[in-house]
């Protein structure tokens, strides 16, 4: 009975793992499950992960990190055995994706290629992220320390996170701060994943609007013998969306 339990289990989670590639990975759209589980590298590395993990919890030596140590050579992820992931996790493409020793990640997370879930220093216990239920972690992000990530947070690319994010809230930047909660943002525009918000555009901006009235007053103040420079307006980019929309 254990052993047909394991196996609807084992099963359950695979089609969990390649329902939630055909969800949320648009390159899987149309894509016989058969095929996802024969060359995804996202679900390859799940699979080797949920075996690793269980032969680490049953206190079994050298394993573990011989297949979470061939999973990462195969496909470019490298999950430590001890590391608590839930289900329907999506690690789209995957290359370079770390998950420490004491991560946690909730349900329905995503993460792209090249996301850290990693520790500082030299610090024992609790010393890598919690990342809560259908999180988005962007490429490329860092997010560093026992840090707590809210549930539905999104976490934009290249971002370091080292301090809290708050349930439904949008994180950009490093380091990392929060830029839109509730689906309203503190300042500035809307952000979605295509027009996240730039705060080096806006501090520019800025800077070019004060300029443009300090000219204008030193003109006025020289009895108008000096025009004012001229300041180029920053504009958003115009023309094909880059995503294809």
């Amino acid at each position: 009975m254990a052993g047909l339990g394991t196996a609807r289990r084992v099963a359950r989670e695979l089609r969990r793992d390649i329902a939630s590639a055909r969800e949320r990975d648009p390159a899987a759209r149309g894509v016989r499950g058969a095929e996802i589980l024969a060359v995804w590298p996202g679900v390859h590395a799940l699979v080797a992960h949920r075996v690793a993990h269980a032969l680490h919890g049953a206190g079994v030596p050298l394993l573990p990190r011989s297949i979470a140590y061939v999973s990462r050579a195969l496909t470019g992820i490298e999950i430590h055995p001890a590391a608590q992931i839930g289900q329907g996790l999506l690690i789209d493409h995957g290359t370079g994706v770390v998950i420490g020793e004491t991560a946690v990640i909730g349900e329905d997370v995503t993460l792209y290629q090249g996301v850290t879930l990693g520790g500082t220093g030299f610090a024992t216990g609790k010393r890598h992220p919690t990342v809560g239920d259908r999180a988005v972690i962007g490429s490329g992000a860092k997010l560093l320390g026992p840090i707590e990530v809210g549930r539905d947070a999104k976490i934009g690319a290249n971002s370091v996170v080292i301090t809290d994010v708050p349930d439904n809230a949008t994180v950009v930047g490093n380091p990392g701060h929060v830029v839109r909660v509730d689906g309203r943002r503190p300042e500035g525009p809307d952000a979605d994943w295509i027009h996240l918000p730039d705060p080096v555009a806006d501090a520019i901006r800025e800077l070019s609007t004060r300029l443009r009235e300090l000219e204008a007053a030193v003109t006025e103040l020289s009895g108008g013998q000096r025009p004012p420079g001229e300041v180029r307006e920053l504009r958003p980019v115009r023309g094909r969306h880059p995503a294809g929309g």
